[in-house]
């Protein structure tokens, strides 16, 4: 029981397979209602393609988590159940906006070196972005809303307290399909499903039954995560802001970590070191002193709280080969994991669904061929990679093992006050930016000379767009965002097309995969983050993602890009070979 939050209780309901003969064959199944089977079954849905979501428990996680989501995974959420959940719940903005509704936004984090502020940095230096760099929010609201939206999507199946305890990959007469087991209180069923998306999280059941990999590293160190209710603010809102210290001095020499939630519930984390016992280490009287301690070390002896939740974690740092195995795909948790300092997980995950579902959704409709879904793991292999890489750096140089590496890090730490290269190998933890896919087999390379960042591989950056009737003002604004959609679009920055341009414009738009052409003002804050001139184009992925660019409308390039975007110059992959149950390198 939390102080600040009242845990739903969704409704079982008795399957109508339980007792049937006949194996009922549905197109997708999702294993896990967390945020990321969540999220790729209302992206599903909402193309076209129906979703059944199984999950073992009846509500949302216990405690609250994951809590930082990043500008990339709002600005996903934002085209995620548009006008769903209760009333006066969605309307423009969808789960986004009621996620920065109710949590907390920052973009400036803070380091200390004990007492010495030696780093400083802001996730989101310019205007002109609708979303922030960042939103605090504890992962029980998000999962709660994610709830809220399935309910009222009506391509999306919601089976509660609904286990799986077989998965097996099969081949009949040609045909390909994955058949599940699942127990409930009224008893087992069989599914037979055409696709399976895995989501079901770190310790995934499903990846052990199939005897797959999932290597990496495991860090020897242990971090408590306290969450605090406190009797009043710290800090006026406009001062919203992470925290971290190493060896500060109100915490022997160890590293902390300090961020505020929704509902003035506050983050606390202190690291440990690995001899310790975590069953002892969460309990209220070795939690409560040291949270104090946190309070009264900043100037807060004035301030009381509550414990709301405690747990101990281990860092761990690793991936699956791959995340597509024939039909059963993995996302989230259930592919790969990264230490918590630096927002990868969750972030990460909701970028997996966002990656594979456009493209399920097409191969399914016969619009794409099957190798396209090598694309999805071969860009978020890549993804998981970057991020690993990322988390592992930050864990290194948070918890030095050696002698040398504590010799480096004491150097830098030293040093950070007085040169900026010494701030800038400060090292608390690199938040979560989206990987850029400049090698995926679907971007086309440039051909011509552009500027910036937006380059084939990178996801579209939002920018302000012009008012129109009944605009004006914060609540009447549009974002580019909005206005590109959840399809291919061709972005063509005039005002109006010249006369060539309007038959290339038509034509792209009666192709089996239609191409929408959105017109941009050539001019403005798009125009100068998309390196833009009157008759330079662009296409966008339905991910939003850059598949293309050109100086020059040319229709011929634009269909050669949408095939290679489409995955029709792409040979299929070899299906990679199951690891023997007994082989599979996963600890107990």
């Amino acid at each position: 029981m939390l102080k600040t939050y009242t845990y739903p209780r969704y409704e079982y309901t008795k399957p109508p397979e339980i007792g049937q003969r006949e194996v009922r064959r549905v197109p997708l199944v999702v294993v896990g209602a967390g945020p990321v089977g969540l999220a790729a079954a209302l992206d599903s849905a909402q193309r076209g393609l129906p979703a059944l979501v199984l999950d073992e428990d009846n509500t949302v996680s216990l405690g609250s988590r994951g809590v930082c989501y990043a500008k990339r995974a709002i600005e996903i959420l934002d085209r995620l159940g548009r006008g769903a959940g209760p009333a006066g719940a969605g309307g423009p903005g969808g789960l986004g906006q009621r996620i920065v509704d109710k949590g907390v936004t920052w973009n400036v984090g803070r380091t200390f070196h004990g007492e010495r502020e030696v780093f400083s940095f802001n996730l989101l230096p310019e205007t002109g972005h609708r979303r922030p760099g960042m939103v605090n929010l504890q992962q029980y609201w998000l999962e709660q809303y994610l709830v809220e939206s399935a309910q009222q999507q009506p391509g999306v199946e919601l089976r509660w307290m609904n286990k799986v305890v077989r998965v097996s990959p099969e081949e009949r007469a040609g045909e390909r399909f994955v058949t599940l087991q699942v127990e409930t209180a009224d008893g087992p069923y069989t599914l037979q499903a055409d696709w399976l998306v895995v989501a079901d999280g770190a310790r995934s059941g499903i990846r052990r039954q199939l005897g797959l990999d999932i290597e990496g590293k495991v860090f020897q160190d242990r971090f408590l995560i306290a969450d605090i209710v406190l009797e009043r603010e710290l800090f006026p809102a406009d001062r919203t802001e992470r925290r971290f210290w190493f060896e500060p001095t109100f915490f022997g020499g160890q590293s902390a970590l300090m961020h505020r939630e929704a509902d003035n519930v506050w983050r606390v984390d202190f690291q440990l070191g690995w001899d310790v016992d975590p069953e002892e280490e969460k309990k209220p009287e070795r939690v409560i002193p040291r949270v104090r301690a946190a309070l009264d070390g900043q100037g807060f002896q004035d301030v009381g709280f509550e414990l709301e939740w405690a747990s101990v974690y281990a860092f761990q740092c690793r991936r699956m080969k791959h995340f597509r195995h024939g039909r059963v795909l993995f996302v989230g948790d259930a592919a790969h994991q990264v230490s918590p300092f630096g927002a990868r997980g969750a972030n990460s995950g909701v970028q997996d669904a966002d990656n594979l579902m456009w493209k399920l959704a097409l191969v399914v409709q016969g619009k794409a061929p099957e190798a396209l879904l090598d694309s999805y793991d071969s860009e978020r292999t890549e993804a998981a990679d970057e991020n690993i890489l990322n988390s592992t750096r930050a864990t290194d140089f948070m918890t030095p093992k050696t002698k040398v590496s504590k010799l480096f890090r004491q150097a830098v730490l030293s040093l950070a006050d007085e040169t900026p290269c010494g701030r800038a190998l400060v090292n608390s933890g690199r938040l979560s930016v989206p990987t850029v896919h400049c090698d995926s087999p679907l971007s086309t390379p440039d051909s011509e000379a552009f500027a910036g960042w937006m380059v084939p591989g990178a996801p579209a950056d939002d920018a302000p767009w012009p008012a129109g009737p009944g605009g004006g003002g914060a609540q009447g604004a549009a974002w580019l965002l909005e206005k590109l959609g959840d399809g291919f679009v061709l972005m063509l920055f005039r005002d109006e097309p010249a006369g060539a341009e309007r038959s290339a414009i038509d034509s792209l738009a009666r192709a089996p995969v239609p191409v929408r052409t959105l017109l941009v003002a050539p001019a403005g804050a798009a125009a100068e983050r998309y390196d833009a001139r009157p008759g330079t184009c662009y296409l966008m992925r339905p991910d939003q993602i850059v598949a293309a660019r050109w100086r020059t409308l040319d229709e011929g390039a634009v269909r050669r890009a949408l095939d290679r975007a489409l995955g029709r110059q792409m040979k299929p992959a070899p299906a990679p070979a199951p690891v023997p149950a007994a082989a599979a390198k996963e600890p107990a």
